[in-house]
């Protein structure tokens, strides 16, 4: 199983027990993540193992479901400044290959993240491996070594949630 399908697994079974789909943001720092992000529960948190652009690497994923989509900011590091585009490039090409779609992406730079050309914000549709149609928000961007993938996805997903969410994404100084 790839990368974003074990991930897409992972967040979409946490939705089984997650919040409630009342959408009552607030503003939560994920422990250890270097970012802050609106939320409108607790997300749960997993840690994995994983092999991109020829490397190992440890992920950390928080994920929460609300407005009947699942939400999840992904993280690793790379351990030199050359493999930072090379990460982020697999890393959005999985995301699109993983649900069998394709993307039209456009730039983006939260505060405090390190500029960097592949980041962007895609919006992808495609279907997950049992066959679901979804939708997949995505947020690729750098803060210097850490590389995000911050995604929303779900057979439908809410403007106002996506753009709530990802509007408010702020990288620690």
């Amino acid at each position: 199983m790839r990368l974003s399908h074990r991930w897409q697994a992972a967040a979409l079974v946490a939705a089984l027990a997650a919040c409630s789909p009342s959408l009552n943001w607030r503003e939560a720092r994920l422990q250890g993540s270097g970012i802050a992000m609106l939320f409108p529960c607790r997300p749960d948190r997993h840690e994995r193992a994983v092999r991109m652009a020829d490397i190992e690497l440890h992920a950390q994923m928080h994920s929460y479901h609300a407005a009947a989509a699942s939400f999840s900011p992904v993280y690793l590091d790379a351990a030199r400044p050359t493999q930072v585009g090379p990460l982020l490039a697999e890393w959005r090409e999985r995301a699109a290959s993983n649900i069998g779609g394709a993307s039209a992406a456009r730039p983006v730079a939260p505060p405090g993240a390190t500029p960097n050309e592949r980041s962007a914000l895609p919006r992808i549709e495609g279907r997950l491996p049992g066959g679901q149609r979804v939708i997949e928000h995505a947020a690729f961007f750098v803060k210097v070594l850490r590389i995000y993938h911050a995604t929303a996805i779900g057979e439908s997903l809410p403007a106002d949630a996506v753009e709530t969410s990802f509007g408010a994404i702020k990288v620690a100084s």
